[in-house]
């Protein structure tokens, strides 16, 4: 245990939607880590706050005929209040448009500029005529400059995933009036991002945390660092020091945010929040979603540094969701909302915290399926943890009339400290999954021992040796509440009111786990948790289908029919693939050699998420070979891979053909 205290912050959600079970991924564990964190003695401040500029929430109030401020208030209350009753609760839930946060970045940002790290550019920046602005960020669309895939201003969501920069985009087009853009110039400012490859390189391979966010963003140092430019046009947000045309770019006042909400937090406490962001020491450790590495683990360092503040000590990426085996999306229906599909029909947060933390590693991809969730809280939570705690409860409370005047076996004692000792172990290691799973272990353990015991049987013969197995076995229980409790929060306080205590269970550490439970009258035992029927689930899937197949059916484009003539014109041939390799920087896209029988070809296809090299070369598959030859991501590709639907599954013939042959 550090003497330095720990200030733990999340990702701060958007405030232009309602918050999903996606959303949770980053939360929950965050708020799992800091509840163990604080109950094992560390001091532990934890703060979050939402995000609320940047242009689609501009455009979302545009949409609804309200102001930014107004849509951000009313998302930010939403935010607070599911979090708590998720029972996710910080120490300060800020706005990163109070007064606080606005005073707090133009600070670093003049900073930056009197150390030298920002500076001005002219830079060509879409503008359209029609609606007579500049058009940043999601305001404009068009063709990535880098694998042309249709692409918003900020970022190639469609392709590539590369960043954007204001201007990079081609063909722009704007999203508000639908009309062609021009290109005009503008005096912009600069982070001067490629100074600090060095300092990442050395910096990097000792920042704690997940490793695959920290080898993810030594990738990209290692590769190149362009500089970022960190204003735009707009009029909401952080006015750059000096410019009242231009305001701060979001991917900067939104983490300085963290600080801004510590200080916030220690003026309401009467604490020195330089404590916390000042020195060699500080110990900031950031929960974030995958999607979101680059920006802490390079650029929020980077600005720090250059700021001259402490730098964060560790950053917890977690692994994305999908949704019953489906890409996680909202715009096709493949989405949980925490509220109106989960919480509004009276199913525990404690529930769905445990299935979030024990599906699967952090790091990697959580599939929700209501199945499997039914199942889990059936067999883990219901089954394993409950039955052990009430059966055991019960018979005390029957029997015994309360917890029996004995000290615990010492074989029991010794293997709940070995409990405590993995949790600890893992919990520092931010192995959440293995975590939960040492801790049902313990509640494993407890089920075989009251069941090999039988203090059903045993009282019949021997009160005394009964009245025994069951002091064991309150003393695993009173250590599975202590233990369990930064998990479920709700249920293991209901569990400790039970045990005969009257106060709160997160005021007591953990350690006491191995203290006896001494002689206490116990309240009326009743089962913790109740089962997930079959046709709850069966009415959850029932609201999930209804809504993919009503986006499925807004989303099917109205095709016109085409001629015979017009698809003649479609050299589609079969093609062997000789090789495949990825493309460097890219996540989606591979360079693929095809045979075509009588020559190859170079094509470039976004199947990479989908097969293995291995799994592609020597495969017959379907290819467009007239298409106009094109540059992707730099790269020349002659020709279109065909595949069908979301995971890119490929035409293949059914029986074996000669590389060439002409599909008809």
């Amino acid at each position: 245990m550090s003497g330095k205290p720990l200030l733990v912050t999340c990702g701060l959600p958007y405030t232009n939607g309602p918050c999903h079970i996606g959303h949770l991924r980053t939360y929950v564990p965050a708020d799992f880590y800091v509840r163990y964190m604080r109950r094992s003695g560390e001091e532990v401040v934890f703060v979050c706050g939402s995000d609320n500029h940047g242009t689609p929430i501009v455009i979302s109030a545009e949409h609804e005929g309200s102001t930014p401020r107004a849509l951000s208030e009313r998302y930010h209350e939403h935010f607070y209040d599911t979090f708590r009753k998720m029972g996710v609760v910080f120490d300060r839930f800020g706005m990163t448009d109070d007064p606080m946060n606005h005073e707090t970045t133009r600070s670093i940002v003049e900073r930056l500029i009197e150390n030298g790290y920002v500076y001005s550019k002219t830079i060509s920046q879409s503008y359209c005529p029609e609606c007579e602005r500049f058009l940043p960020d999601r305001y404009v669309e068009g063709v990535c400059p880098h694998c042309g895939a249709i692409a918003r201003g900020d970022e190639c969501d469609q392709g590539c995933g590369q960043h954007l920069e204001p201007g990079e985009i081609k063909d722009a087009v704007c999203k508000v009036c639908g009309g062609k853009a021009e290109y005009r110039e503008q005096e912009h400012y600069f982070f001067r991002l490629s100074a600090f490859r060095e300092f990442l390189l050395d910096y990097l391979p000792n920042l704690k945390g997940t490793a695959t966010a920290r080898n993810y963003a030594l990738g990209w140092v290692k590769e190149l660092l362009h500089d970022w430019c960190i204003t735009r046009t707009l009029d909401w947000g952080v006015k750059f020091p000096g410019r009242d045309d231009l305001v701060v770019y979001v991917w900067v006042d939104a983490p300085i945010g963290y600080m801004s909400f510590t200080k916030e937090w220690a003026e309401a406490a009467g604490a020195d929040w330089k404590e916390y962001w000042c020195g060699d020491d500080t110990r900031v450790t950031h929960f974030i979603g995958g999607d979101i590495v680059y920006h802490h683990c390079i650029f929020w360092p980077a600005l720090l540094k250059g700021a001259g503040f402490g730098l964060p000590y560790a950053v917890v990426a977690s692994g994305m969701v999908t949704i019953e085996g489906k890409k996680f999306s909202k715009s096709r229906g493949y989405v949980v909302w925490t509220n109106d599909d989960y919480l509004d029909q009276g199913l525990p947060a404690d529930y769905l915290r445990y299935y979030l933390l024990s599906y699967t590693n952090h790091t990697r991809e959580l599939d929700f399926s209501w199945k499997v969730y039914a199942e889990r809280v059936n067999s883990e939570i219901v089954g394993t943890l409950g039955n052990f705690i009430y059966r055991t409860m019960y018979f005390a409370e029957k029997e015994f009339s309360g917890v029996p005047d004995l000290a615990p076996r010492p074989a029991v004692l010794e293997e709940i400290e070995r409990s405590l000792s993995a949790v600890d172990g893992l919990m520092r290691d931010y192995d959440f999954k293995s975590a939960v799973d040492s801790m049902m272990a313990l509640a494993s353990f407890g089920n075989a021992y009251i069941q090999n015991n039988a203090p059903w049987k045993l009282i019949k013969e021997d009160r005394a040796a009964a009245e025994q197995v069951i002091a064991d076995c309150l003393q695993i229980v009173k250590a599975l509440t202590l233990t369990f409790e930064p998990l479920m929060p709700e249920a293991m306080q209901r569990a400790w009111t039970m045990l005969g205590y009257d106060d709160r269970i997160a005021d007591h550490p953990i350690a006491e786990a191995t203290a006896p439970v001494g002689a206490r009258v116990l309240a009326k035992p009743v089962p913790l948790f109740v089962k997930i029927e079959e046709a709850q689930v069966k009415e959850l899937e029932k609201v999930l289908n209804a809504r993919v197949e009503e986006a499925d059916a807004a989303a099917k484009p109205k095709k016109s029919t085409v001629s015979i003539e017009e698809f003649g014109k479609l050299d589609i041939r079969t093609a062997k693939v000789v090789s495949a390799e990825p493309i460097k920087g890219s996540k989606k896209l591979y360079k693929l050699v095809v045979d075509l029988g009588g020559e190859k070809r170079q094509v470039v296809s976004g199947i990479a998420q989908f097969y293995s090299p291995d799994e592609l070369v020597g495969k017959d598959v379907a290819l467009i070979a007239n298409l106009a030859p094109a540059k992707i991501f730099g790269v020349e590709s002659r020709g279109m891979i065909l595949a069908a639907g979301d995971e890119a599954s490929l035409l293949v013939p059914l029986r074996p053909v000669k590389p060439g042959t002409a599909v008809r």
